[in-house]
C-alpha cells in the first residue's frame, strides 16, 4: 500500500478509534466506582476527598435537618441505574435517621452526558420544578423521575430526546415509548410530570428551553469531579466533626448504616 494512502487511512480512523478508547475508559471508571467498596470508617484507613465540597447551603435540596449530625451529600445522575438503586437506599436511611436529626440527605447533580445524554436536561428539570414548588416539589419530581425511568437514557423527554430516533432493543422493539411532541417546547414525560403535580407547564417548559439552571447543574458536576468523583452515584459524608468522607458507588443499605453508626458513636 502506498505510504500516503496508509497515512490517509490512519487519519480517517484516528477519531473513531479515540472515541472508542475514551468510551472504554469511561466505562471502566464507572464500573470501578460502582463496585462495592465499603467505606472504611469503623476501622482501618478512611478514604479522603481530593478537594472539600461546599457544606450545606441555603439553596440545597435536603431531606432532614440542615443541622443534622451527619450529612450525606449525593451527586447523582437521573439516568444512572446505580443511582436509581441508591436513591431508594438513601430514602431508607432518612426514614430511619432523619426524624431524630441524626442524618440529612443533600441531592446535587452529576449527569454523565457521555453515558446518558438526556441526564443534563433532566437535572435542569428538577431545578425548574423546584423553582415553582420549592424543596418539597423538588423531591416529589425527583422521586417521580427515578420511579418512571428504566435508566440508561430511557425516559421520553420530548424535544430534548437524544438521540432523536428511539433506539431499538435486541428483540426489535423500541427501547422506550416516545410520543410525538405536542409543541416546540414539549418535554415529553417531564412535561407530563409537571402537569400531574399542578405546575405551570408553560413556565416549566420555558425554564428548560432557556437553560436557566444549566450553570447550577454544571457547578454541582464540577464540584463532584474536583472532589474525586469518577462515576455515579458519588457521595460525600460530612461527619459530626466536619470531616468529609467519600462514599463511592451504590453502596448497599447495611454498608451505609454501618458507616453512619460508626460516625454517630
Amino acid at each position: 500500500m502506498p505510504e500516503n494512502t496508509s497515512k490517509s487511512t490512519l487519519q480517517t480512523l484516528a477519531v473513531p478509534i479515540s472515541i472508542v478508547i475514551a468510551g472504554a475508559l469511561i466505562a471502566v471508571a464507572v464500573f470501578y466506582t460502582n463496585s462495592v467498596k465499603p467505606a472504611q470508617v469503623a476501622g482501618g484507613e478512611k478514604p479522603t476527598v481530593e478537594q472539600e465540597i461546599r457544606t450545606v447551603q441555603a439553596d440545597d435540596h435536603i431531606l432532614g435537618s440542615s443541622d443534622a449530625k451527619v450529612v450525606i451529600v449525593e451527586y447523582s445522575d437521573t439516568e444512572c441505574p446505580f443511582c436509581k438503586q441508591f436513591h431508594n437506599t438513601l430514602h431508607q436511611i432518612i426514614s430511619e435517621y432523619g426524624s431524630s436529626g441524626d442524618v440529612a440527605w443533600v441531592y446535587r447533580h452529576f449527569p454523565l452526558e457521555q453515558l446518558h445524554p438526556k441526564a443534563p436536561k433532566e437535572a435542569e428539570a428538577l431545578e425548574c420544578a423546584a423553582e415553582q414548588g420549592g424543596n418539597e416539589m423538588f423531591w416529589k419530581f425527583t422521586n417521580k423521575v427515578y420511579e418512571t425511568t428504566g435508566a440508561n437514557n430511557a425516559l421520553d423527554i420530548g424535544v430534548y430526546n437524544t438521540p432523536k430516533e428511539v433506539p431499538m432493543a435486541p428483540n426489535g422493539d423500541p427501547y422506550y415509548a416516545q410520543k410525538a411532541p405536542l409543541t416546540a417546547t414539549d418535554a415529553g414525560q417531564l412535561s407530563d410530570f409537571a402537569k400531574e403535580f399542578g405546575l405551570d407547564v408553560a413556565r416549566f417548559e420555558d425554564c428548560l428551553k432557556t437553560g436557566k439552571f444549566a450553570d447550577r447543574v454544571a457547578k454541582d458536576l464540577n464540584e463532584a469531579v474536583a472532589a474525586g468523583g469518577r462515576g455515579t452515584p458519588h457521595s460525600i459524608i460530612i461527619a459530626p466533626d466536619g470531616e468529609q468522607i467519600p462514599l463511592e458507588g451504590a453502596q448497599p443499605y447495611n454498608v451505609v448504616k454501618t458507616t453512619i453508626d460508626a460516625l454517630l458513636q
